[in-house]
C-alpha cells in the first residue's frame, strides 16, 4: 500500500468509528442507562432505574412477550414518579393477580401499533387542527398535541401527560418517557 492509501484507509476507519460513536449515542440516556436501538422495548426498559414500576407491571400483566415482539410499537412509558402520583395503594392493588385484566387495560392504553416519533405526532396534530386522536392497542382513546416543542397526551380520564424524553429508538419501535400514567375512562 502506498502512503496515500494508508492515509485514506486511516481516514475512512476514523470516519467509520466517529460515525459509529455518533450513531451509538443518538439515543438519550433513560433512567441513568443507555438505550440501544438494537434492543427491544423490554430489554431497554429493564435497564432504566426510572421504569422499575413499569417493568414490574408489564411482567405482572404478562405483556413481556408482546413488547418483545416484532412491532413496531410506540410506547408512552410512565416513570416510577408517575406511578407514585396515583392514589395510595393503586399500584399495589393493580399488581394483584385478581386485578390483572385492569392492569392489562391500563398498560395497553400506553401502546400504539406502529411507530410514531415526536415529529410524526407534531405533523398529525397540526394536520388535525392542533390535536390528533389515536386509538391504543388497549382500545383507549388518546389525544396528542404539541405545546412548544413538547408532545402532550390527554387520556380518557382527562389526565394530561407530558413527554419528558422523546424518540428513544428501539429495535421494535420507539419509547416516549411520560410524566403521568394514562388511564382509561372508568
Amino acid at each position: 500500500m502506498t502512503r496515500t492509501s494508508h492515509s485514506l484507509l486511516a481516514a475512512a476507519v476514523s470516519a467509520a468509528v466517529a460515525f459509529g460513536a455518533v450513531a451509538a449515542s443518538a439515543n438519550p440516556m433513560v433512567g441513568g442507562a443507555p438505550m440501544y436501538a438494537t434492543k427491544n422495548i423490554v430489554q431497554n426498559a429493564m435497564h432504566s432505574k426510572d421504569h422499575t414500576t413499569l417493568v414490574a407491571a408489564v411482567k405482572a400483566a404478562g405483556l413481556v412477550g408482546t413488547l418483545e415482539g416484532k412491532g413496531p410499537f410506540t410506547v408512552f412509558a410512565p416513570t416510577n414518579e408517575a406511578f407514585a402520583a396515583l392514589p395510595a395503594g393503586t399500584v399495589e392493588n393493580l399488581l394483584k393477580p385478581e386485578n390483572k385484566p385492569m392492569l392489562v387495560k391500563i398498560l395497553t392504553c400506553h401502546v400504539l401499533a406502529g411507530k410514531a416519533t415526536a415529529a410524526t405526532v407534531a405533523k398529525m396534530a397540526k394536520a388535525d387542527g392542533g390535536t390528533h386522536e389515536v386509538t391504543t392497542v388497549g382500545g383507549c382513546k388518546l389525544w396528542l398535541s404539541v405545546k412548544g416543542s413538547t408532545v402532550m397526551i390527554k387520556d380518557e380520564a382527562g389526565g394530561m401527560a407530558k413527554v419528558t424524553i422523546a424518540d428513544v429508538e428501539q429495535s421494535n419501535g420507539v419509547i416516549h418517557v411520560v410524566d403521568h400514567v394514562l388511564l382509561p375512562k372508568m
